[in-house]
């Protein structure tokens, strides 16, 4: 999905984050409201932090994220100012339903003009009832999780063999370790070096906050997995002098493997930055399975793929940590454009 073909960027929006603003739950919130390029973000709806900014909440020092105000609903969003174009629904609940809290909300946020860009697992452009308010209200809803269909399916057939621009991949020793932010800053640090550089999101907060091209790739048949990621990276290819991709899960992880397989199939890169929480020994939500050291997962990859491992994306300190690869923390000073340094270098 591109979003960019619906919305003029930066297009005002107010991020629904009920409950869930600056904790793990609400990563496509925070993401959107911290990264978001295609978003304008007016206000953050959180009861449970009314009164705050997103820079607090985020625990970040800057005055861009200081001038967004959190606020207990939609109607105190409205009221602070002009309507914003779009409500971004920045929370998928356990179970994926939408909770009957957030009902109001969302049509209160439609009566006002606002189209609605969803990341629920249901999908409310195939409900009835929201696309009635929506026809009502002559407001659009955007479902991100919806998967390609028809001819966007395909199998790989290799054509990204073919590119002359470069592809690098984040790929991961487990989920939830940063690959859509380390993806993210290699991307800007990459543009704010001169180059022409493009990113393909494969989750959907990645498409939220405004990739070039994206799709939630868990949401995508399996045989098709590698074809859909590879359609993507040959259309940004085409307008880019480097391509960096998202990647999901990890090899080793049991459970999403065969994702993180079938995006390194798909992109085939040239380069991999590894991605890794040096404090985490099982996996996230999955107790019972370790996470592999930054090594093992490397010969995963290489053994998998004709990609070499530019270096490693830490959460820890990069200076302390024995990695057999050179490491950077991104949230360092220039950590960005340090880790943009190694992938030249890899590339070269």
């Amino acid at each position: 999905m591109d979003l960019h073909d619906s919305f003029d960027a930066p297009a005002a929006a107010v991020v629904l984050a009920e409950g869930a603003f600056g904790t793990p739950q609400g990563k496509t919130a925070n993401g959107v409201v911290m990264h978001g390029e295609l978003f304008d973000v007016t206000a953050v709806v959180d009861s449970a932090a009314d009164g705050d900014d997103a820079a607090a909440v985020l625990g970040r020092d800057d005055p861009d994220l200081a001038s967004i105000p959190v606020v207990d609903s939609v109607s105190s969003a409205l009221d602070r100012g002009p309507a914003p174009e779009a409500l971004v629904v920045g929370v998928a609940p356990a179970g994926g339903q939408l909770p009957e809290a957030w009902v109001d909300d969302i049509e209160r946020a439609m009566r006002a003009g606002c189209d609605v860009v969803s990341g629920l697992h249901t999908f409310l452009s195939e409900d009835n009832h929201w696309t009635a308010v929506a026809d009502d209200c002559g407001v659009r809803l955007f479902d991100v999780r919806k998967p390609p269909s028809g001819d966007d399916l395909r199998v790989s057939d290799g054509r990204v063999d073919d590119l002359d621009t470069p592809v690098v991949l984040t790929a991961g020793t487990d989920c939830a370790v940063g690959k859509r932010t380390t993806t993210f800053e290699l991307y800007r640090a990459a543009r704010r070096a001169g180059l022409d550089a493009g990113w393909v999101a494969t989750g959907q907060t990645g498409v939220m906050v405004g990739a070039d091209r994206g799709v939630v790739v868990d949401r995508v048949p399996a045989d098709f997995t590698a074809g859909v990621v590879e359609s993507l990276v040959c259309e940004v290819a085409a307008e880019s002098d480097v391509v960096f991709v998202e990647g999901q899960g990890a090899l080793s992880h049991r459970a999403y493997g065969s994702v993180s397989l079938g995006l390194l199939q798909g992109a085939w890169p040239d380069a991999v930055v590894l991605v890794d929480d040096p404090s985490r020994e099982t996996r996230d939500d999955f107790e019972r399975f370790s996470v592999p050291d930054v090594a093992s997962e490397a010969d995963r990859v290489t053994s998998l793929s004709d990609a070499v491992i530019a270096g490693v994306s830490t959460w820890g300190d990069a200076d302390e940590l024995d990695y057999p690869f050179p490491a950077v923390n991104v949230y360092d000073e220039k950590g960005p454009e340090q880790l943009l340094e190694l992938v030249q270098e890899t590339l070269d």
